[in-house]
């Protein structure tokens, strides 16, 4: 297997399509709070504040006109270049002029390391997002501009320009420059620069005094934060097949991690559309209960051991502090806000609508009861202690599981209609019932094991009995239903309820390929006319369940073909190593939530088994 992040030479500028680039053509920085969007021309068009569930300042990946935009380029740019600074979240574009070239190195700015205060010996964020250009040759005339969601106005005094965000949570914003430019203060501004030239810009939206005002002291910050990149990042241990992407993954999963309490949002994005023109369109800048326990196997599997205890300690916390537990939370651990549709934006090359909240935090999903009892028993395995406090309520969650898995639910796919008997959800309802018997055994509670085991039993054997289609020969979506497939199927032997060598498993997956398909590589996770979801059109194939084939081809001997697969799919990371949530099979271009951390989790996962099982060491 060769490393797919090879430093590649500058190529012209990319083409847009409806007035919009590529969502590929971006790379992601951030800091722990929120995130950005950085695109190959220099240009920030996605960027949160004061983290990732706040309102957007700049959303032009969801509106080119009204969505509020950073440009930073050279006027006449004719070709581009942009890569992250080895085992960072640092980039570094280059623009390339006639008559002259220049680089941008942008961050999210941290502290050192060595703060106390950082999690897993993490800096902490600053609360600035650092933008250094270099001109390397010749001469270049810099564009500046800054547009916000809705609006922003300026007002300059002596050393910085304050900004007015009327679609703000009323967090201060402050630009400063490191050298004048005509027009900034207006927000548009123009400044010739000669090679050798710096201009250090920074944007901040913390309280305090200036920190950076000359362009040595930006550069100094980013290289601080540099550093306090590439300390977190000899804390990642794999070694295996494409360990460049591996270790980009693991990063991309620290940009999406909330430093402060441990969640892990699914995307830092809103309502990319999963169909160009479709009503596809979530708010993903949340955490889902369900992204748990993969997300908590990948960590520990890579040696991002803190990072899996805090999010663990957060899953856990959020979910047993008081009845039902939610389908996702926001960072802090409550309902996420209502959803609701903003009017003023067009939505991605004009696919509405445009949503922020998520209503799916109030549907009926019963695998999450599977979810949080898997986190717990892989915090219980880690040498994590369960209090009675915490256990009563653990088994509150279990015995829910176990009054519930005969009852319909919205499913994995979160679909939006009434509730079916949805096959992933009775296997995660057995898990729930497996892993409190495994948590029984494993703290001394030994009268309450046999139960738990008896429960497992009678749910798997009525699994495996109701969910089979003995004339189609495969396991199906529904329990009680023939005929139809969708990919949680496949997801299965992960939660060790089928093993992935059962005839039956490996017919299922064969079935899953079949019906599914949408080529070569690529996986739909259902298909709308046969399985209705309330929601009118389609999408594009789910990346995450193409993992999940590689997965159970290696688990079942079939490892040449499990390669194969894992390297074409390692192939559709964009220029920085980054995944979204699906493809369109018809282009491989990107769609949906960018960049998603189930995707990266699924890369993790799927490089680890194939080191496992083809007998290297991780």
């Amino acid at each position: 297997m060769t490393d797919q992040l090879a430093e590649t030479a500058a190529r012209p500028v990319p083409p847009f399509a409806d007035g919009y680039p590529q969502i590929a053509d971006h790379g992601l920085i951030g800091d722990g709070q929120t995130a950005a969007l950085v695109g190959v021309d220099g240009t920030v068009r996605w960027l949160c504040l004061p983290r990732f569930d706040g309102p957007a300042l700049f959303a032009g990946l969801l509106d080119t006109d009204r969505g509020g935009a950073w440009t930073l380029r050279p006027a006449g740019l004719r070709s581009v270049r942009q890569e992250y600074l080895p085992d960072t979240a640092v980039l570094r574009t280059e623009l390339h002029t006639a008559t002259g070239s220049c680089e941008v190195r942008d961050a999210l700015l941290v502290t050192g390391a060595s703060a106390p205060t950082g999690p897993a010996g993490f800096g902490t964020a600053c609360g600035e997002l650092a933008r250094l250009v270099t001109v390397t040759h010749g001469e270049v005339d810099l564009e500046i501009g800054l547009t916000g969601r809705g609006g922003l106005r300026s007002r300059a005094d002596t050393d910085q320009i304050h900004l007015d965000f009327p679609a703000g949570d009323g967090t201060p914003l402050r630009l400063t420059a490191s050298r004048p430019v005509p027009g900034l203060d207006r927000l548009a501004g123009r400044v010739r620069l000669t090679a050798g030239e710096r201009l250090g810009l920074v944007l901040r939206w913390v309280d305090g005094p200036t920190r950076h005002t000359d362009a040595e002291q930006v550069a100094a910050a980013l290289d601080r934060t540099a550093a306090a990149w590439r300390t977190w990042a000899r804390e990642i241990t794999y070694r295996g097949p494409y360990t460049d992407l591996v270790r980009r993954s693991a990063i991309t999963l620290k940009l999406c991690d909330d430093h402060d309490g441990g969640a892990v949002v699914a995307a830092p994005t809103s309502s990319l559309p999963e169909a160009i023109g479709g009503e596809r369109n979530w708010d993903y800048r949340f955490t889902w209960v369900r992204d748990a326990a993969y997300t908590v196997y990948a960590l520990r599997r890579v040696g991002m051991a803190s990072e899996a205890d805090a999010f663990l300690s957060w899953v856990l916390r959020a979910c047993t502090q008081d009845g039902r537990p939610r389908v996702l939370y926001t960072l802090d651990g409550t309902a996420p806000p209502t959803e609701h549709i903003d009017p003023q934006l067009a939505g991605y090359r004009g696919s509405r609508p445009v949503r922020w909240g998520n209503a799916a935090a109030d549907q009926i999903q019963h695998d999450v009861y599977g979810e949080i009892l898997d986190c717990a028993w892989q915090w219980a395995r880690a040498g994590g202690e369960l209090s009675d406090q915490r256990w009563a309520r653990l088994t509150r969650l279990g015995r829910s599981a176990l009054e519930h898995w005969r009852t319909p639910d919205h499913g994995i796919w979160e679909i939006r209609q009434e509730g079916r008997p949805f096959t992933y959800s009775v296997a995660m309802c057995q898990v729930a019932a497996d892993r409190m018997a495994r948590l029984a055994t494993a703290t001394g509670r030994r009268d309450e094991v046999e139960p738990w085991r008896r429960a497992a039993a009678e749910i798997r054997d009525t699994l495996l009995a109701e969910a089979w289609d003995p004339v189609a020969g495969h396991f199906t979506e529904h329990l009680g239903q023939p005929g139809t497939v969708d990919a949680s199927l496949l997801a299965l032997p992960l939660r060790r309820v089928v093993d992935p060598a059962d005839p039956r498993m490996v017919a299922t997956v064969d079935a899953v390929v079949r019906r599914l398909g949408a080529g070569g590589d690529l996986l739909y996770r259902y298909l709308p006319d046969e399985s209705p979801d309330g929601l009118t059109g389609h999408e594009g194939a789910f990346l995450l369940c193409s993992f999940w084939w590689v997965d159970n081809l290696a688990g079942s001997g079939r490892l040449d073909r499990a390669t194969e697969l894992f390297e074409r799919l390692c192939a559709r990371v964009n220029h920085v190593g980054l995944l979204p949530e699906q493809i369109d099979p018809a282009t491989g271009a990107f769609l949906g939530n960018f960049p998603q951390a189930f995707s990266h989790i699924g890369l993790i996962s799927s490089a680890v088994n194939l080191a496992r099982y083809g007998g290297r060491r991780p």
